[in-house]
């Protein structure tokens, strides 16, 4: 064995080394398992908590449940206890696990008792095994318990077995995933016995136990389930330490066959006798097929017979696979010392005498080179060996090669008389025919090669070696120059010929990668279902070239979405295999057992919820879907198809639900600004309306004119708020047009004043704006809305007397307007926030009144609508500055000596 043979697989090292590099960032998992309650599991945990915290671990109790027994509450003593968390769930306090706590105390070890446990409603999981995913996550290795009747995959065995349907359950990925598993086992008698005892459960619990789920029966079986799981567990450790370290003899710890398969129709009866050793071994087993590259791909029929036999193994529950190398027992040899196989299961071969004495049979090779292997070799049947073998007409071979080989002959023997001529011996005159033989070998393939070799040791003997003219020979080395050129040249074009087929066979699984790669970067790229089924349907087509058939759910009925002018939809019986593949979400169809009336193959598009479509195929060339390797790649493109369906439906449905729970919150908004923004002034509006119709003649001048001024004080307020509802509709609705005209800014805040004289009336008030200000282009109802808005936000939420300041210039040409307040400023990290609609600040407010949130989102939409934009932060001192930009004509017209209007307010310039 060569020094490059013993060397580890390099994938195999790089998928180590990013599993320990992963498995270095993540802590470690170990599970106590056990077939029921009360075997042990929680006191083995605690045990080995206790050693590992004599051993200097930071050992930390996050959950253990002991069931009163005392034996585990004594293992608690000296381990730190993380405080449990209360939850009320149907007037009961649960307490349950902590990860909060867990997470900020951080102990190198934590142990948490039953990892199937459903946490009480208002956890972060909803499972304990979630919260334990999150603690090896932030890097804490973990200890904690399981039963075998909490695997989600055993669930429905469990329940026949015992009758009882166990509703707390896990995924398999879960135990299989652990770093490590502890099997906790007692035998069914001394379970019993713990239980009588009262050492499980109270003495009534304990003896409605023994009559129900603690029958011996039921134990017998879950203890049998138990220990298949955690041998199954052990299989899987074996095989990877196997692939780490590389080795190259199989771990005899347990069984595994191959079985080699080849185009022979005795293949069928090996593959047959195969199963039933597998079954009778119970031991899984593999079904390969190598590829050496000698004809076997241009050879149609081969290569269906091949594919048929793989597919047959596939539904007798083979794991498959094609090899590719040119020798075929050492490509086998490799691949079971690599998985780990204890046997080799083959056909006998007739093969002729003539091949046994130019090459030794294929079992004679494995026999020899097997090592601790064993080999078995299965007789075929005669009868059906003699039976043809259905498979596709081979294609009519060209002709071609073989006359382009005949003349680079008679091109080569044209240079031959040129160099005999100028005096070069006849060793370089063989060495030319050999360069002929090579270039049609990589030209032509070794058919051709072949015959090159014959017609070049036939022209070299009949023109150059003497006599010439003759095919005779009186010089015997010549015969040995024959030979050697011959074989030679045979050998030339075996190898030629396998390179040529092993770059075929790499050029192959390079385009079913690249296929798939491309598949699932463009799925990737494309949203809306139909852009997706006409990108993945143009896919396959190109892959497979085939027709295709997309069928999409639409309803309660399939629909075509893909594929209308194909024959596959126009043939009416195809329409109901697609649907009962939707139905079953099983493949059926052409060259299947199912339906196999159909014209085309149908698989299910199924997801991780439910399924999604169904697609249908029918190549050009039919050996595509018998190949195994065409067929998980077809099955890899479906599930790629409906990954991508499913992640567009699972985004709209996310779109939807954003839209849904948006609107939620716009209705609870209105619906709470209704309830008490326009229910106050209505309120206070009737009440001095009936203090003014009840004791009119009795209230006094004053009392009445205070009641008035009430009236007219809310109305405004109700129909401020009223205006903002409405403006705000029309802005979102889009119905909003700008009347842009040119405008004085000084007749703008002054009307805008004029509106909010009452509330700015105890306000200090300064004006910044520049004499002779240019005209600003704005609609002017909206502008003066938008000052209305900013200057009434900023005295709602400022005390009263504190000063409130506008600005304005033009900078960059654009409107720069401020307004500059000195309250409490705004709560960090809510600027864009608060110009969001319905959006009201948490905190109590001067004048004890809340808006409802719109005047600001009415600033921003009027902004908008200007081509502007508007910004909000707090300044140096106290106090917040909003801030307005619009962008302005360059040249606005000029109007001379514009004067400030008289304002109901004093300004200071």
């Amino acid at each position: 064995m060569s020094v490059a043979d013993q060397r580890p697989n390099p994938d195999l090292l790089l998928t180590q080394v990013q599993a320990e590099d992963l498995q270095a960032r993540r802590g470690r998992l170990k599970i106590f398992f056990g077939y029921a309650a009360g075997v042990g599991k929680t006191y083995a945990m605690l045990q080995a908590g206790q050693r590992a915290k004599a051993a200097g671990v930071d050992v930390v109790v996050g959950y253990v449940e002991p069931h009163g027994r005392q034996e585990t509450e004594a293992l608690l003593a000296g381990l730190e206890q993380l405080p449990t968390r209360s939850c009320e769930h149907r007037g009961v306090t649960l307490q349950e696990f902590d990860l909060d706590r867990a997470l900020d105390r951080r102990p190198a070890l934590i142990l948490v008792d039953e990892l199937a446990h459903t946490n009480a409603p208002g956890s972060r999981h909803t499972k304990r095994w979630q919260d334990i995913l999150e603690l090896l996550a932030a890097g804490i290795d973990v200890y904690s318990s399981l039963n075998v009747q909490h695997i989600e995959s055993l669930n429905d065995v469990i329940a026949g077995v015992t009758g009882v349907i166990v509703r707390e359950t896990l995924p398999d990925a879960v135990l299989e995933n652990a770093d490590e598993i502890e099997l906790i086992d007692i035998t069914p008698d001394q379970l019993r016995d713990r239980l009588q005892a009262g050492k499980i459960y109270l003495p009534q619990q304990a003896e409605r136990a023994i009559n129900n789920f603690f029958l011996k029966t039921n134990l017998v079986a879950l203890r049998e389930l138990s220990l298949r799981q955690a041998a199954n567990r052990i299989r899987r450790d074996v095989d990877s330490a196997h692939q780490r370290r590389a080795a190259k003899q199989p771990w005899l710890t347990n069984e595994r066959l191959l079985v080699c398969v080849g185009p022979s129709p005795s293949s069928a009866k090996v593959l047959r006798a195969s199963k039933r050793l597998a079954a009778s071994l119970d031991a899984p087993w593999l079904a390969v097929s190598v590829d050496t590259g000698h004809g076997s791909a241009a050879n149609s029929t081969v290569a269906a017979q091949t594919s048929a036999h793989l597919h047959l193994a596939e539904q007798l529950g083979a794991e498959t696979h094609t090899l590719v190398g040119t020798n075929v027992a050492e490509t086998i040899l490799n691949y079971a010392r690599e998985r780990n196989v204890s046997k080799i299961v083959l056909g006998k071969t007739a093969a002729p005498l003539w091949q046994r004495m130019w090459k030794a049979p294929l079992v004679d090779q494995l026999l020899a080179e097997s090592g601790e292997i064993d080999i078995y070799v299965i007789r075929g049947d005669e009868a059906e060996s003699r039976t043809p073998h259905p498979a596709p007409a081979a294609p009519v071979p060209d002709k071609r090669p073989y006359w382009y080989a005949l003349v680079a002959v008679a091109v080569g023997t044209m240079i031959g008389f040129v160099c005999d001529w100028l005096g070069m011996g006849e060793g370089n005159l063989s060495m030319l025919f050999l360069l002929c033989v090579v270039f049609v070998a990589t030209r032509y393939g070794g058919g051709p090669a072949i015959i090159a070799s014959l017609a070049g040791v036939l022209s070299f003997d009949f023109f150059f070696v003497p006599p010439r003219w003759t095919f005779a020979v009186h010089d015997t080395q010549y015969i040995v120059t024959f030979v050697v050129m011959l074989f030679v040249g045979l050998l030339v074009s075996r190898l030629t010929n396998q390179v040529r087929e092993q770059l075929r066979a790499a050029q192959e699984r390079e385009r079913r990668t690249h296929a798939l790669y491309r598949l699932s970067r463009q799925l990737g790229e494309a949203n809306g279902s139909e852009f997706l089924v006409q990108m993945a349907g143009r896919q396959l087509q190109e892959i497979f070239q085939a027709q295709v058939v997309i069928y999409l759910p639409h309803g309660q009925e399939l629909s075509l979405r893909f594929g209308g002018h194909t024959q596959i939809a126009k043939d009416s019986q195809n329409f109901t295999v697609a649907e009962w593949v939707s139905r079953q979400q099983q493949p059926a169809g052409w060259k299947t057992d199912t339906l196999p009336q159909a014209t085309a193959l149908f698989l299910p598009l199924v997801g991780t919820q439910h399924n999604l479509g169904v697609v249908g195929i029918r190549p050009q060339e039919e050996w595509r879907l018998q190949d195994p390797e065409e067929r998980r790649l077809l099955e890899s493109c479906a599930a790629q198809i409906a990954l991508a369906l499913e992640r567009d439906e699972l985004a709209l449905a996310a779109h939807t639900a954003e839209l849904r729970v948006e609107a939620e919150e716009l209705r609870n908004s209105l619906l709470s600004s209704v309830s008490h923004d326009l229910r106050t002034p209505l309120a206070a509006i009737a009440g001095a309306g009936t203090s003014l119709l009840s004791a009119a003649d009795t209230i006094s001048p004053q009392t009445k004119a205070e009641l008035l001024e009430t009236i007219v004080d809310e109305s405004q307020r109700l129909t401020r708020l009223v205006e903002n509802l409405l403006d705000m509709t029309r802005l979102e609705a889009g119905k909003l047009q700008l009347h842009l005209q040119w405008q004085v800014l000084e007749e703008l805040l002054g009307s805008a004043l004029a509106r909010l004289k009452k509330p700015l009336a105890l306000r200090p008030l300064k004006v910044e704006i520049a004499e002779q200000f240019p005209l600003i282009q704005v609609d002017g109802l909206l502008f003066e809305q938008m000052l209305v808005n900013l200057l009434e936000n900023a005295a709602r939420y400022t005390p009263p007397d504190s000063p409130i300041t506008i600005a304005a210039s033009m900078t960059g040409g654009e409107l720069l307007l401020e307004v500059r307040d000195r309250g409490p400023g705004l709560p960090s990290g809510k600027e864009e926030l608060i110009f969001d609609k319905f959006y009201r600040s948490a905190g109590r407010l001067p004048d004890g009144q809340r808006g409802v949130g719109l005047g600001l989102a009415i600033c921003r939409a009027i902004a908008t609508a200007h081509q502007g934009t508007i910004r909000a932060y707090n300044q140096p001192g106290g106090g917040a500055v909003f801030e307005v930009r619009l962008p302005c004509s360059a040249n606005p017209p000029q109007v001379p000596n514009l004067e400030l209007p008289e304002s109901p307010l004093p300004l200071k310039n």
